[in-house]
Order: C-alpha cells, then structure tokens, then sequence
C-alpha cells in the first residue's frame, strides 16, 4: 500500500493484503514461475521463418490476453468505486440486532460503488440518467449489501417487469442506437403503456439525473425493509444516504460538453479528491416505519415507485461513512464486486415489497454468469471479514482448499459440523411474519395511484428545478420519431401538471392536454434541492490570466480560496509562466485548448491578453460567456473589468467585482459556496 493511502488500516486493508502483488524490480517469469530471457519475439524457425506452436510462452500471453475480459454488468455497467469506513454515531438495539449498528463509535470496513445505470462500461460519466450507490459493510457477522440509488423510488412495482424496463432503456435491438439515453421512441413508449412509472420519470427528468460529482449526491435503499431488535420485534425501513457537501447538479448543455471533454469527469472527480485528502463524506439515515403503522399513509409503503416523505416519516441520522483509499486495481477491485440486496445480517430482513423480492433472485443470477460460477465470494473484494465455514465445495476458480471426506450435512464422520448456530450463537432468523392469501398474480388496489406523488414532486420544486424539467421533457420526448408515442406522454404527464405538459407540447409540436392534473397540493420541501448544504470546499476555480495581468490582489485571493478548501488553476493561450505587472507571475496549467469552462465550478478574470490578441479575447469570452450561461460564480479584478465587459455577462448574482462593497476575496468564496445562481438574469 504506497503512501498516498492514509487513514487507518482497517481489517479489510489487512485482509486484501495477502492478495497484493508488485511487479516491480522483479524478473518476468510465465504464470508457472519459469523466468524467461526474452519477451519480445516469438519462437521461428530462423529470422524470417514460420512461428512455432512449441512457443508455450507465447500461448500463454496471448490465451490470457484473449480471455481476460469478463461480461459487463447489463446495468451499472460504468462504475467506480473507493474504499473507508463507516462509524456509528449511536447505538439503534432499540431497532436492530445488527452489530455494526450496536454501538456509538464503532467502525466496519466499506466499499462502495458508484455507476451510471442505462450506458454500457465505455460509455459517458454524465448521461442524464440514475446513478447506482452500493455499500458493502464488512461487518463481523458477514458482509451487509446496502444496493442503493440516487433517487427514493424506481420505474416499476413488481421485479418482473425489470427485464422490459431496460430492454426498453437500452440502445434499440435493430441498430444499438442510442447509448447511455432514454431518448428514444422505446424507452417512451415503455413509459406511456406503463404509467407506474411517472413518478420515476419526473425525478429522471430533474436536476438530481445530472450529480455534479458522486461526493455529492444522495443514496436511498429505494425498497422497503425491516429492522428486527434482540426482542424479535420488527419495524418497516428504508435507507438514505446524505453527502455533506450537500446535493448539487450540472445543467444540461454543460452536462453534453463535460460530456465531450472529459467523459471520465465524475469518476476522474472521485479519485483526485480522495488522492488529494478531501475524502467524501455521507451520513446514513433511516426512516422507520411501526408495524402498526403500516395502513397509515395515503400510498402504499411496500411500493417502489413511492418515496416517503421525510415531513411524514423523519430521517434519523445514524452514522457517517467516509471514503479515504481508491482502489489498488479497478478490474480486481471494482469491476470483480458483486453486490446482492440477499446480502443482510442478524437485524435485517426483508419486506414484502415485490420489487425487492425480485432482486432476491436476479442478483445471484446474474453474478453466476458474469463472474464464471459460484465461487464469486472467494475473490478478495468480495469476502467477508468474518470466517466463512459450510459445506458447499468445488465449482468454477474455488479458492480454497478444503480438507476432509465430508461434503455433506447431516454427518457423524465430522462430528456433525459445520453445525448451525443458534440464533443466540448469531445464527440468522428470518422474521416470523404471519401471510395468509390465495396464490394470484394481481397486485393490491393501494399500489394504483401513479400520479399523486409525482404531483407532490412537482408542487416541491424551486422554479429553477421546474424549468430543468421543462427542458428535459423537451429534449427527451423530442427526440421520439413516432408522433403518437409524443402525444400519449403529454396526455399522461397532463395529471401529474397540466402547464407544464402544455409548455413542452408548444417546444415539441404536439397538441397541448385538455384534461387537467390530478388534484394534490400537498409539498414535501426535502426533495428539492433549493433546500441543500452549501459549501465551498472542494470546489474548483479557473483564473483567466494573460501578459500583463494585475496580480497586486491575487495572493489574496488565492490565500482565501486554499483556506475554504478550493483548488485553483491558472488558465491562458499557453501553459508555463505568464508574466503580469510589477513582477507578478502565475504558471498556467491549462490552456483554452487543454480545458474548458464547464470543468470548473467558476472562473476569476484576472486580466491581461495573449500574444493574439483578439484570439485570447475570443477565448476568455467563451469561457465567460458558458460560467454565466450555466448559473456559475465569476470574479472579476480590477484587471479583468475589459475582459468581462467583452462578453455577454453582465452583474447580478453571482458576479462577484473587485472594488465593490465588502472583500473581494471572501465575497468570492461565499458565491463558490452558493454553486449555482439561478435568479441570475439574461
């Protein structure tokens, strides 16, 4: 493990370090050991003759080059993950037996995965799309999987409808086109013929489809499930990851060109921030549910495509994760986890939410075949801290070698063993729930009100977040080829708001709805992201410098933006060091080629100009006109007031000027805190 991984050394750390391996200053040798002399030509006969089959080096390179790939997951196929630990902020045995939740301060190794859903492995970081969030606690009763998204509910109620929903999603099957979108007639006309699914395509199309990065998005269980304490008592729960940098977004032009400019842009994000030490933090919440409670609500709390709202059902704070080491190896590491929401501990059990009960089945199914059989377990980052003892044996790549004749249970020739542990021994217990019912395939009256809460989405939002959505139905149903399929989504999402489906049908040359929204006016202000944590760190600054720029007030400048944690780089017509007035110098680590706008979180316009003039203007006023076109915070010095009034920026929130009221410097860091400024004029 090289320096750059700090923290404590967690038992996972320890246990992952028997499997690490350095290849460097070593001697190359085949997978058998056998050291070899030459690496670069194969077995001939003489310089110009046939190769030979003899050439078992050869073979075993190029076999292995040949089959080193494994299938890509069909969703979350574009992931990337980091390891920490979570903590405990307090003891919760009133719910739960769980023990890596059983006392204040204790801490459990975690990995954790994040990914795009719909795009295949090779496809953009920042499609508009949900992104996945699973955690594997390592805890000391075996591994608990909490398989997240970053949004509360999910397109469809019942897990069998899973396999229709992506084939829909999914680039069509006559050309593969498009990737990584929903914009297309299938996806659409999945969703008109499915009207469950309202409610998910109204947070598609919000702000939460594009996370500025993965350190500040939210995580939810989506599914409902159960807490079980000591006493065999069971409550309803549902799980909620909180970033504390708060929840923050891009827009859709700045997402298309991030798009082109740096497709690895969230994972890319990750990485650099934990190898720079700002090491992202989540608190875990839980929303807990009576048993008695159950018929309370005006939505059914077994149904995926309902959120529960936190006015109704408080989120209690329960720990914080922290993610401080990247992985060693992304293929052995994050392409190899397999996660499972079957994957619980003594304290967690199921519902009988159907959704979740499908995700029983297809998560082994699918492991089965991406990680070649059901040894999947044995590969280091998925085993458990814990010892694992059964008899279940042979199998594709099984690791271990397990000694003995016995292969069975119930035996004498091993003394009975491995025996069951008790459930006071920690022995796993299903919940003893009572179910009566006659075997139908039909689902309960309480789960067919599809709109309401995709009203009371709507009702919650900012203004700013209501006009993302405008836009994204716009681009996305415009899109549609099939003219039909455009009307059916603008008479369905009429109920959930009729001006809204009325704004959109003007954009996409469809008929305005006649028939009103449904009649809901409830709110629920958590779901909107005008009610976040806003922070400045880190937070990115560009500086637009050219020769000759005024840096009588950057060091200033500079001093307060390392003090609340952003980072800072100097952008010009070239990289090295430009020279400004009175001395001053700044080394430029970016040119206007070599970066772009959309890269930061906002600029400061220092000033100065190239060597071609009106080149470096036609820049610097692209880079201007994009931070102000996307709700972004601009300094401008002194020295910059030419610069910026060239471009079609102009004051208002946002726009912090040198020799204005208050200090310049401080004024700055709190509008990068604010992030976006959406009562921005144009």
């Amino acid at each position: 493990m090289d320096k750059r991984q700090q923290g404590k050394r967690t038992s996972k750390d320890l246990q992952l370090d028997q499997f690490r391996t350095s290849d460097r200053n070593r001697k190359l040798t085949t997978n058998q050991g056998l050291k070899m002399a030459e690496d670069e030509h194969s077995l001939t006969v003489g310089e110009r003759g046939p190769t030979l089959m003899e050439d078992f080096h050869f073979r075993e390179k190029m076999t292995h080059f040949d089959h080193e790939r494994i299938p890509e997951r069909v969703v979350h196929a574009r992931g990337f993950a980091a390891h920490g630990e979570f903590e405990a902020y307090q003891s919760m045995e009133k719910y739960t037996k769980a023990d890596f939740l059983s006392e204040k301060g204790k801490k459990t190794p975690v990995f954790v995965r994040f990914s795009t859903v719909v795009g295949q492995k090779g496809s953009t970081d920042i499609p508009r799309d949900v992104r996945g969030f699973a955690t594997k606690f390592y805890t000391e009763e075996g591994n608990y999987d909490l398989v997240s998204n970053n949004m509360p509910i999910f397109f469809i109620q019942d897990g069998i409808k899973f396999p229709d929903l992506v084939h829909s999603i999914k680039p069509e099957p006559h050309n593969e086109i498009p990737q990584a979108t929903g914009a297309h007639d299938t996806f659409w006309d999945f969703v008109v013929n499915n009207q469950e699914t309202a409610n998910q395509v109204m947070w598609l199309m919000s702000p939460r489809a594009l996370p500025r990065s993965f350190r500040m998005m939210e995580g939810f269980s989506i599914n409902t499930f159960r807490f079980v304490n000591a006493e065999g008592k069971s409550r309803f729960v549902r799980f909620k990851w909180k970033p504390v940098l708060g929840l923050h977004s891009f827009e859709w032009d700045e997402a298309q060109k991030i798009s082109g400019n740096d497709p690895d842009y969230n994972r890319r994000d990750l990485w650099m921030n934990i190898e720079m030490g700002n090491y992202p933090e989540f608190e875990l919440g839980v929303q807990v549910i009576e048993e008695k409670d159950e018929f309370k609500f005006d939505f059914d709390i077994l149904d995926a495509t309902k959120f529960w709202p936190e006015e109704e059902i408080p989120v209690k704070v329960i720990g914080k994760m922290t993610l401080n080491r990247n992985v060693d190896n992304y293929f052995s590491e994050t392409e190899q986890v397999a996660f499972h929401p079957g994957h619980v501990v003594p304290g967690i059990d199921f519902s009988n939410d159907p959704l979740l009960q499908g995700r029983l089945f297809s998560y082994t199914d699918t492991q089965l075949i991406r990680l070649g059989g059901p040894n999947f377990h044995e590969i280091p980052i998925n085993r458990p801290v814990c010892p694992f003892h059964n008899n279940q044996r042979d199998g594709y790549h099984r690791q271990t070698i397990n000694v003995g004749k016995v292969a069975y249970n119930k035996n004498s020739l091993a003394d009975g063993t491995p025996a069951p542990a008790s459930e006071e021994e920690g022995g796993y217990v299903h919940y003893q729930e009572k179910v009566e019912g006659r075997k139908v395939r039909a689902r309960s009256e309480s789960f067919k009100d599809f709109f309401s809460q995709a009203r009371m989405f709507w009702n919650s939002l900012a203004d700013f977040e209501k006009n993302h959505i405008i836009e994204a139905f716009s681009f996305e149903v415009g899109k549609v080829q099939n003219q039909d399929i455009r009307q059916q989504v603008i008479e369905m999402f009429a109920k959930v708001d009729k001006d809204l489906m009325t704004q959109v049908a003007k954009k996409i040359g469809a008929t305005p709805p006649t028939e009103s929204h449904v009649k809901n006016n409830k709110k629920s202000p958590a779901v909107s992201m005008a009610n976040t944590v806003r922070k400045p760190q880190t937070r990115r600054a560009g500086i637009i410098v050219g020769e000759g720029f005024d840096g009588s007030s950057l060091g200033d400048i500079l001093d307060k933006l390392k003090e609340a944690g952003i980072t800072a780089d100097f952008i010009s017509e070239r990289q090295g060091t430009i020279k400004g007035q009175n001395g001053y110098k700044a080394e430029a680590n970016h040119t206007f080629t070599t970066t772009h706008a959309v890269l930061y979180d906002g600029i400061i316009i220092a000033g100065g100009s190239g060597e071609d003039q009106s080149k470096f203007k036609m820049d610097a006023s692209e880079f201007i006109n994009d931070t102000f076109k996307h709700y972004k915070t601009i300094g401008v010095t002194e020295s910059g007031n030419d610069l910026f009034a060239q471009s079609m920026a102009k004051e208002g929130p946002g726009i912090v000027m040198a020799g204005g009221r208050g200090d310049f410097a401080n004024s700055l860091v709190d509008a990068f805190a604010q992030y976006k400024h959406y009562d921005r004029q144009f």
